[in-house]
């Protein structure tokens, strides 16, 4: 897990204001956070090189680390800590994917000290969000979610028995002592990200970085974790929203986003009267026409807190 940890492993580097905070989904731990001065560097957007940045080296991956060590509550405070410690009184939010979630849960966690959020491929990591991603979507993917399940059916009866959902059963065959389930389990989510987000393609495109076994077993541990515990988000983000909506929001989405279909997105801007929603035909979970829309949201939510 990538993410800025006061007093722990922490590696800043000074930074002015008003500052950008980024939360998105990359890297063998899952989540990188940056805060950036000004304006997010390259390449969204450019024009300030002073960034602060930090590092929690705790991996999931690593059977010795404690899964509660990770959890939404635990990245918040880390997140809070990163502020405290380099001085900053407010911050713009900015979510991609997942991180989107990690920066609603830390607005309403900590709303006094959020300028505004820019949301990227929103997710809210609702328990029908995961339904929906890990399960639902296969009625669009039948080959790809027979396999898939078919490998939870045989490995984890609680599964078979109906006692646990797909994701649970993958999570604890990601967490499992017995190193070649864990192998094969990772090998079959990973196969299924890339199946899921591969709509319009003419074939399933694989991420190079699965064949790196220490990033594969950290994300599909990671996103399983997460996904199974509904993002540790209780109550649910969208049951709170009175808590945030007073704030400026815009939410950017692709209208071929299968992954996580636009109906989210919608709600959140449904039950903030004063977000924009801009919704990009032809993006799916990104794309171009995102991006653009991207860069001039973050210069809107800069002159705004100029």
């Amino acid at each position: 897990m990538d993410i800025a940890c006061s007093g722990r492993n922490q590696a800043f580097l000074k930074a002015s204001r008003p500052c950008i905070f980024m939360a998105a989904p990359v890297g063998p731990w899952g989540i990188q956070v940056t805060g950036i001065a000004g304006i997010w560097l390259a390449p969204v957007l450019s024009g300030s090189s002073n960034a602060v940045a930090g590092a929690r080296h705790h991996r999931l991956a690593d059977l010795n680390m404690p899964a509660d060590q990770f959890t939404t509550q635990k990245l918040i405070d880390d997140i809070e800590a990163l502020r405290i410690d380099r001085g900053i009184d407010k911050w713009i939010l900015n979510g991609v994917s997942w991180g989107s979630t990690l920066a609603l849960a830390y607005a309403q966690a900590h709303p006094s000290r959020v300028l505004g959020l820019v949301l990227f491929a929103v997710t809210t990591t609702s328990r029908e969000e995961v339904q929906w991603i890990t399960e639902t979507v296969g009625t669009i993917f039948p080959e790809a979610w027979d396999r898939l399940s078919k490998f939870a059916r045989t490995h984890m009866p609680g599964y078979e028995s109906g006692q646990l959902s797909l994701v649970e059963a993958y999570a604890q065959m990601l967490s499992s002592p017995v190193s070649d389930l864990r192998e094969a389990a990772s090998i079959e989510w990973a196969l299924w990200e890339d199946t899921h987000i591969s709509l319009g393609s003419e074939r399933v495109l694989r991420d190079p970085r699965w064949k790196e076994k220490q990033f594969r077993h950290a994300m599909t541990r990671l996103t399983t974790h997460f996904w199974s515990h509904s993002g540790f988000c209780q109550p649910p983000i969208l049951d709170q929203v009175e808590l945030i909506n007073h704030l400026p929001a815009i939410f950017i989405h692709g209208r071929n986003d299968v992954s996580s279909p636009a109906a989210t997105a919608w709600k959140l801007h449904r039950s903030w009267p004063g977000s924009e929603l801009q919704i990009c035909e032809g993006d799916a979970h990104g794309g171009a026409s995102m991006v653009e829309h991207w860069t001039a949201a973050n210069l809107k939510m800069l002159d705004l807190a100029s």
